[in-house]
């Protein structure tokens, strides 16, 4: 017999030896004995009150031998002779709409920007020391996508659009711990992503499928409504009948080829912002109530705040507890922040997005010369003003938290994990007001739920820019392009997706529906 309970273990419990089996054998009033085994099942913490749980739930075997736990159901096909599907980005979308095509037996054709993972690391490393940009090679662009070496979170709340049990087996099939298909928020870290990436890339050549790097498609040739080909930097075409594009929100260069085949766009919502930085300590003692070190059961904290602020949400995003702030930006001349975590999360700092929704409708009047681009435009307009703010290097511009909400500069900034460095710069009155008031606002409101957030401990770091993308690449019931046979836009690039999981279901359903098209 299996029993399915939820257990909740105080912290002072948690390291007591086989306290699963004594817990759960009180809850069900039976004898330890007849306990063969407790499965973890779902792990999250209760940090409410200072008295910190445990919550568990288990599957308890009862007199019944425990099933070993294997990932095997992805079977994969020899697909080298098979229809081709063309796969335009290798970050999470691109990467689980190729595995999708082996397990239904087409080749994907995978056409990426950038350099395998293992060789991005000198072109990070040339952003972070030289302050010199790579377009093609960056955080945001190469094997494994944005994704890579910026974090590896894999909660997500977009629960209706897959199976997202399916999509973190595969992970662990392609080598990741065990340990994500238990944690309320699962996260693999910067550090081992490299390595499962890898891994997939060898599955996706192994049965066939091919991935060509270095490869930036430039254009797209369309006949009567039709994809027929694509167009590569070196001029070479390769013909097409269906093309996945799974280019993320950052390739910039995608929509503005788009729009200039009329091919139509919208401008959608997205949010923009700052990051902040505060020690991982000060984070730790507000939510775990505690004025010391951390009890060393507990992970470094972590935070959700939203605040609504003349109609808009002020919120954080991609908050990075153990975490560093990273320049994420893509081009020449234009300062971009991001945040990230080794799967430890070991660093001293905790960082966060605080970003504001910008309402594409409302809130860019004086972009409208732009049309659907004008969010996109807008991104860029404060990008370069923090490259130009930073001392037209990689630095970033920054505040104390408090100089920022009380409008004055910083005569000196906090140590920071953000290797460009910081440079001191009025952020306060470089943001719009649409951005800067809010935020100012939203600071001092969190600084109410979260006593000690609000602290000239804390840097302010601009900008965050990269949330989403600007643009929303329209697709019918069946996921192809309104106007574009054989067009499939796909993940965050299209507007679709908003994180790894996300993107990955995403990038199956349209490998799904593209075979069903050839079919």
């Amino acid at each position: 017999m299996i029993k399915n309970i939820q257990l909740r273990i105080p912290i002072q419990e948690e390291k007591i030896e086989g306290i699963l089996k004594k817990k759960a054998a009180r809850f069900l009033n039976i004898a330890e004995k007849d306990i063969s085994s407790v499965k973890v099942l779902r792990k999250s913490i209760d940090a409410r009150k200072s008295d910190i749980i445990f919550n568990y739930k288990v599957a308890v075997y009862i007199q019944e031998q425990v099933p070993e736990t294997v990932i095997d159901s992805f079977i994969y096909k020899d697909v080298s002779s098979s229809k081709e599907i063309h796969i335009i980005g290798f970050g999470p979308a691109g990467m689980f709409a190729a595995l999708r095509c082996i397990e239904l037996g087409y080749k994907p054709i995978v056409l990426e920007r950038g350099k395998k993972v293992q060789e991005r690391r000198r072109d990070l490393r040339a952003i972070n020391q030289f302050h010199i940009v790579n377009e093609d090679s960056n955080y945001c662009f190469g094997e494994g996508g944005a994704g890579t070496y910026s974090d590896g979170k894999l909660y997500t709340r977009s629960l209706k659009r897959g199976d997202v049990r399916r999509i973190f087996e595969n992970f662990v099939f392609h080598g990741a711990t065990e340990q994500i298909l238990v944690d309320a928020h699962p996260h693999i870290g910067t550090n081992k992503l490299p390595k499962i990436v890898e891994n997939i890339r060898e599955t996706v050549l192994k049965y066939g499928g091919e991935i060509h790097f270095e490869s930036r498609v430039t254009d797209f040739i369309i006949k009567d409504h039709k994809i027929r080909a694509i167009k590569l930097q070196n001029d070479k075409e390769m013909p097409v009948q269906a093309l996945i594009l799974a280019t993320g929100h950052s390739a910039r260069d995608i929509y503005y080829l788009l729009h200039r085949k009329n091919i139509s766009l919208k401008a959608k919502s997205f949010a923009m912002g700052v990051r902040v930085e505060h020690p991982q300590h000060i984070i730790d003692s507000i939510q775990y109530h505690c004025e010391n070190e951390r009890n060393e059961m507990l992970p470094p904290a972590a935070y959700s705040l939203v605040h609504q602020v003349n109609d808009r949400g002020v919120y954080s995003f991609c908050m990075c507890p153990g975490g560093f702030i990273v320049p994420a930006a893509t081009s020449p001349g234009e300062v971009v922040v991001n945040g990230m975590s080794p799967s430890k999360r070991n660093s001293k700092f905790a960082n966060s997005g605080i970003v504001v929704e910008i309402n594409a409708d409302k809130d860019l009047y004086k972009y409208e010369q732009f049309g659907v681009l004008k969010g996109l435009e807008f991104q860029k307009d404060l990008e370069k003003l923090a490259f130009l703010a930073g001392g037209r290097t990689q630095a970033a511009p920054a505040q104390r938290l408090t100089d920022f909400v009380e409008g004055r500069l910083s005569s000196s900034l906090n140590i920071t994990s953000y290797q460009p460095g910081l440079k001191s710069a009025p952020l306060h009155s470089l943001l719009p007001k649409i951005i800067g008031g809010r935020l100012r606002t939203g600071f001092m409101e969190f600084g109410q739920k979260m006593k000690g957030f609000y602290t000239e401990e804390a840097n302010v770091v601009g900008v965050e820019s990269r949330t989403s993308s600007p643009v929303n690449i329209p697709r019918k019931e069946n996921l192809e392009h309104p106007e574009i046979a054989g067009l499939f836009p796909c993940g965050e690039g299209g507007g679709y997706a908003g994180g790894i999981v996300s993107a990955a279901m995403d990038g199956e359903r349209c490998a799904e529906a593209a075979i069903k098209m050839l079919q």
